[in-house]
Formats: C-alpha cells, structure tokens, sequence
C-alpha cells in the first residue's frame, strides 16, 4: 500500500514508565498532607459544618472542584485538552440519590467521608481508624448481597454520560462562569453562616481571599471568550495509530490521511461478519433520506438523515460502551464521510464508513436478487442506483444475509477498537 505522505514510526512501549508510579505517589502524598493541614483528618472540624459553625471543608472542596474546572476547560477551550477522552461518570440518578444519602448520614452520624476517615487513620486517630473498618465492612457486605439489587441500581435512572452542558444545553464557558459564581456565593454565604453560628470574626480574614475569588471568576469569564473548538477544528487534532505491514509498525494517522488511505472504510464483507459477531455492539447508522431509507435499508439500521446527526452525538457518547463500533452508510460514501467527519470531530469512538455504500453493499449480496433492478445510465453521487418493486424497507433477503451462504468471506480488516480510558474517581470520597 503506497502512502501519499512521510510515515510517521511510533515507538511502542511494552511496559509502563515506572516514574509514573512515582507521580501518582507523589500527588497521592501531597494530597492527603493538604487534607491534613486543612483540618480534614479531625471528625469534629468535619461534623461542625453541618451545623454551620465551621465551613472550612465545604470551602476548600468546593474551591478545589472550581479551580479544576476552570483550569481544565479553560486547556479545552484552547485545544491543549480533548474532551472527549475524559472520563466522565455515567450518570444513575436514583441510584445515586439513594447511595448520596446513604453516605450523607454515614458522614454527619461518623464525622468523615471515605477519603478523609484515610487521612485520620493514617494519622493515628481512633475514630478514623474505627470508620475505616466500618467502610471496609460496608465494602464487604455490599458484595456479598450485590446480587440481590444488581438490576436495580445499574438501570435506575440511567442516563449515561450526561453534564450539565448537556442537560441545559449551554456552552461550557457559560456553565462554568456559572458554576464559578455560584460557589463564590456559597463561599460569602458559608462566611455568613460561620459569622452568626460560629462567632467567627471575620474582620481579621485574610483579604488575599477577595482577590483569589475575582481572579478565579475574571479566568472562568475568560473561558466563554473562548469558547469551545468547532468540529473542524478538532477533526485535525484527532488522530489515529494502525499497525501497517508485516511487521506491523504503528503508524500515526490524521482524520484526512485515514480516509485517504481507505482506513475508514470497512468492506460490506467486513461489515456483514462483525453484524453476527457477538464479541461487539454494531450500530448501524443509515444517514440517506428517509424516502431511499423506506425503499431499501438493512436489518435494525437506525435512520438518522445527515442534517440530524449532529443532534444525536450526546447520545451516542452517553451509550457507547468499549465494544461498540458505528457504521455510518449513505448510497455512496459522500454523505457517510460527511457524517463520520461530524461524528469523529464530535469524539465518538469506533466509526466507519460502509465502503461503497448501499450501492455496493447490493452489488455484494444482492445481485442475484430478481427483484432488484440495476438502472442504467450515469449516476450521480448519492443516488441510489437500483430499481425496487415496491417500498419494503429491510424485506429483501439482501437486507440480512443468510449467515450460511455468506458465512466464507474474504476481506482485508481494517476495524481497530480505539480503548476507552480507564474509570477514575476523584473527590473527598
């Protein structure tokens, strides 16, 4: 295969970088010496604040979230940072909502949170060595009755990956400075509350404090200005690793070069063997008219027209699980690529193109098929070159191959599963 640019040899690593090891151990160290010195190894400092006497937790928390937040979208904003491959907890609203309270009482009646009863255990303090065997004992237990509510708390509420970006449909700088402004009030408001409860004196407040809270929100405003990358603009930070050649050298693609290089286009014999293989999730995405998507479409193909695909992306993000691979089809290929461009700009993972569309898959496996008829003439792009008896959508015996007059085929693969990150957790908890 001839490439129309420099390759570009990646060197693989087989095993981690030991000194990353080191890094984490190093922000895990610093860490929780910062929880320490900020009181959240002491249950009465932690157990004051829900009697509003002393608010240093919620502060200093709450102030951590703010400032990652600004600075991480601020780096998104200006393309340093991919949205997309940051994890992002899938959302159980009733599961959480019972599991919230669940902690919540677990915090007021034993003074800490799973993170902070570490740091006071690790300090030498009974209680926290005490509640650290309660949540240990908690673990336990939860494991051994899972079974009895697994259904439950997996599907109750389950909305995906769902921010709130998503859920007011607001740019993320909007939501941010937002957000930002909120949490200033509850740090005024919280003072307030340590004023009249507490008999705090805050007169003799640092004023270094007014002058932080107005740069964090002058940096938050800062990312509406911003803004968010387009589509375009991300399609050409995306790229792509293929193993090309015998030796299977890794090779680094761009979105273009990937196209260009018919890496995005898996064969309808591809297509055909990855629709009965059990291992994967295939999503079929049929972006034509509905008018040819009523003439003729394949078996459990969802019809989203091309000018609709945009609105669909939260979804496909929010339902996409590691084995999930998407086939955008069209007649030809002009639409799909237009879709698969919008698709993987938007960061959904695991796209293709039905090579030839339509067109081709028919000429594949149904060109024994009597009651398909090739027209005659030029064509032009996107148009469906077939003639059918009658509108019977995904009726034609082409629409769904017998796998055991299909099952031998011979195709060059080029479907690669790109690997999610990892969960993470973060947070007192």
């Amino acid at each position: 295969m001839e490439y129309p640019f420099p390759l570009q040899i990646l060197q693989t690593v087989s095993t981690a970088n030991p000194w990353t090891y080191l890094v984490f151990a190093v922000i895990g160290f610093f860490f929780g010496y910062v929880l320490e010195i900020s009181g959240f190894g002491n249950s009465k400092k932690l157990a004051a604040q829900f009697y509003f006497r002393e608010l240093t937790v919620l502060k200093v928390m709450f102030g951590a979230i703010v400032t990652a937040m600004v600075l991480l979208f601020t780096m998104i904003g200006l393309g340093i940072v991919d949205y997309s491959l940051i994890w992002v907890n899938p959302t159980y609203l009733w599961s959480g909502i019972v599991g919230g309270l669940i902690m919540g009482v677990g915090f007021i009646v034993g003074g800490f949170c799973p993170g902070t009863s570490l740091v006071s255990a690790f300090t030498g303090k009974i209680d926290g060595i005490f509640f650290v065997l309660g949540v240990t004992a908690g673990i336990f237990l939860f494991g051994e009755t899972e079974p009895l509510y697994d259904y439950w708390w997996q599907t109750s509420g389950y909305l995906g990956r769902l921010t709130i970006m998503d859920w007011l449909n607001l740019p993320n700088g909007v939501v941010v400075t937002i957000i930002v402004a909120m949490a200033l009030f509850m740090f005024w408001g919280g003072e307030q509350l340590e004023r009249i409860f507490g008999k705090r004196d805050l007169a003799k407040e640092p004023k270094a404090r007014v002058y932080g809270a107005v740069a964090l929100f002058a940096v938050a405003f800062g990312t509406v200005l911003i803004g968010s990358p387009g589509i375009d603009q991300k399609l050409e930070r995306t790229y792509f690793t293929r193993e090309i050649g015998i030796e299977g050298a890794s090779i680094k693609f761009s979105a273009e070069e990937l196209l260009a290089n018919r890496l995005a286009q898996a064969s309808p014999a591809e297509v055909y063997h990855t629709m009965f293989d059990n291992g994967l999730v295939t999503v079929l995405l049929d972006v034509r008219p509905e008018s040819d998507y009523n003439l003729y479409h394949l078996s459990n193909a969802l019809n989203v027209p091309l000018a609709q695909i945009p609105t669909v992306v939260s979804q496909l993000q929010a339902k996409h699980n590691p084995n999930t691979v998407y086939f955008v089809m069209s007649n030809d290929e002009v639409d799909a690529t237009a879709a698969w461009r919008i698709l993987v700009g938007s960061g959904v993972k695991n796209i293709y193109i039905l090579e030839g569309g339509l067109n081709n898959w028919i000429a594949f496996f149904g060109a024994d098929d009597p009651e398909i008829k090739s027209l005659s003439g030029n064509s032009t792009p996107e148009q469906l070159r077939y003639n059918f008896p009658a509108v019977l959508g995904s009726r034609y015996e082409s629409c769904y191959p017998d796998p055991q007059k299909w099952e031998e085929l011979e195709y060059e693969p080029v479907i690669k599963l790109e690997l999610q990150r990892d969960k993470s957790g973060g947070g007192c908890g």
